[in-house]
């Protein structure tokens, strides 16, 4: 299968409004961005890509603002197609300050047809394309200038592929009956994205069950602290302070600085620039009223979350295997770990809802009365 296509390169006003206008009167418009993250939390956007036919646009988001009009396009109007979107709408969110929508992940929808849910576009192409992508300019400086001829063309083959991709696709879910249950997930991820809030990050540590209530109040003011920190700094968590770190200091709980210096981990530098805050953050866990603190959590090793987790698995793996797809699609791990925390402290369960909700509440429901009978 071949493709050709020409390119255009966007760094003005009058170039964008030219694109515009090609572009907002298509069915579908495919899209893709390049972007530099290493020294940054915030990804700078590097390259923009859309294709609604033989041509395809490089907007260089360095060299050109957003307009009113470029809003509109990204926000309604045609059907965007991209692939594995979550960066992409990140960069495309800062660039342009707006939602993506209608959007179409061709990721998710392989995912719906019985493929990997983390399938890669290059693997993508080769099974619906048989075309075999290039891979040299994957760790290119997208940022540099000029392009060169190489680089450019990658970046429009991330997006000259998925109108025809796509289509094989749309075809293949209606015959399924599970265009409907897409649509959902998709706008679910265009407006919601599923990312964790400052505040509840740090509910997503694995080991969150060693703690005690008062050390999983600190780790959260923490958690809160670095969340909020490396916004305003634009830095990578990491620079900042690693999950495992502040992890380590809640744990320990230190009261002064010689003993956050003690902590494995802390380094001279931290304590000097971080330390007032971080144990001011340690010190309001501490006179943090009882009433205020959660419950225990319960152990994950222990028997009874064990069955009730295996027992949540299986009606997941059952019903994956009934539909064809990867269990992944209907449910991951820390889903099913938070319904079984739920459950063993008689609070009220976070079920799916939607298509995953139709599938799996009840049965999930029903599994769990078993494991409190048995």
């Amino acid at each position: 299968m071949s493709f050709d296509y020409s390119l255009c390169w966007v760094d003005t006003p009058e170039g964008l409004q030219a694109a515009y206008e090609a572009l907002a009167t298509a069915d579908i418009v495919a899209l893709d961005t390049e972007f530099f993250r290493e020294t940054s939390f915030f990804p700078v956007p590097a390259l923009i890509q859309l294709t609604a036919g033989k041509v395809v646009y490089l907007i260089d988001p360095q060299a050109v603002a957003v307009s009113d009009d470029f809003q509109q396009l990204l926000s309604g109007g045609p059907l965007k197609l991209i692939h594995a979107c979550s960066e992409d709408l990140d960069v495309l969110s800062l660039w342009a300050g707006v939602t993506v929508a209608p959007l179409i992940d061709t990721q998710i929808a392989e995912s719906f047809l019985g493929a990997d849910p983390a399938m890669g576009y290059r693997r993508l192409v080769a099974q619906r394309c048989g075309v075999d992508l290039p891979k040299e300019e994957t760790r290119s400086n997208w940022l540099e200038r000029p392009l060169s001829p190489a680089q450019l063309d990658y970046a429009a083959l991330d997006v000259v592929f998925l109108p025809v991709i796509w289509e094989q696709q749309r075809q293949a879910l209606i015959q399924l009956g599970r265009e409907c249950w897409f649509e959902e997930e998709c706008a679910t991820v265009s407006l919601g994205r599923n990312i964790a809030s400052a505040e509840q990050w740090y509910v997503r540590h694995r080991q969150l069950w060693r703690l005690k209530p008062r050390q999983i109040e600190a780790y959260r003011q923490l958690t809160i602290w670095r969340e909020a920190e490396v916004r305003r700094r634009d830095l990578p968590r990491g620079w900042l302070a690693k999950d495992s770190l502040l992890f380590a200091i809640a744990e320990a709980m230190p009261q002064n600085r010689y003993e956050l210096a003690a902590i494995d981990g802390v380094t001279p530098s931290l304590v000097k620039r971080e330390g007032d805050v971080l144990l001011a953050r340690v010190k309001a866990a501490q006179h943090r009223d009882e009433t205020e603190l959660c419950e225990p959590l319960p152990v994950p090793a222990s028997p009874s979350f064990k069955r009730r987790f295996k027992a949540l698995k299986q009606v997941v793996q059952t019903h994956a295997e009934a539909l064809g797809v990867a269990p992944e699609r209907l449910s991951n791990r820390a889903e099913m770990e938070a319904v079984v925390t739920a459950h063993l402290k008689q609070a009220a369960l976070p079920l799916p809802t939607g298509w995953r909700g139709q599938q799996l509440a009840a049965d999930w429901e029903q599994a769990l009365a078993e494991q409190e009978a048995a």
